[in-house]
């Protein structure tokens, strides 16, 4: 199921991330923001922290296991209940057409939440992200704006705004 349409005027939220812990604590917050799948794209350069905020999200799911950016498998599925988190890591995709080959189209449905990094590689065959997570260096610390695409990424954001 592809995402809904974007909206004109979508939202956003900044959050300053002074350390990893902050990483992770506000990748737990958007996690509970959402109700039922969501596409996310990760965007950064190296050592951003999206792999952290990749952990911190799924620390909300009770998962404390270690948590490696699959840059050579491509994902890394997890399973919570009925509940399926996809983590995509597309740095060393050469071609977007190597997603064909992992049956890219199958990990988006309704209710699985798609975190990809390095997404820009992998279009044009992914489908249209609901929020957008832009992940970058300020000064000593990390700052992270999150912009909605799609009506559900407003509702999730508009939740978060309301935590």
């Amino acid at each position: 199921m592809l995402p809904l349409a974007p909206m004109k005027n979508s939202i956003s939220i900044t959050q300053s991330l002074p350390d990893e812990a902050a990483t992770k604590a506000f990748a737990a917050k958007v996690a509970h923001a959402i109700n039922k799948g969501a596409i996310i794209y990760l965007h950064g350069p190296l050592g951003a922290g999206k792999t952290t905020f990749t952990r911190g999200f799924l620390s909300a799911f009770n998962y404390h296991d270690k948590v490696k950016s699959p840059t050579y498998a491509l994902v890394e599925p997890y399973q919570f209940g009925d509940q399926f988190i996809f983590h995509f890591d597309f740095y060393r995709l050469e071609n977007p057409d190597e997603l064909e080959h992992i049956g890219i189209k199958e990990y988006f449905f309704s209710n699985a939440i798609c975190l990809i990094e390095w997404p820009e590689k992998g279009q044009p065959l992914l489908p249209s992200s609901d929020l957008d997570c832009y992940i970058e260096f300020v000064d000593k610390e990390r700052s992270i704006r999150i912009k909605a695409h799609s009506l559900k990424g407003e509702m999730i954001l508009q939740k978060l705004k309301e935590q």
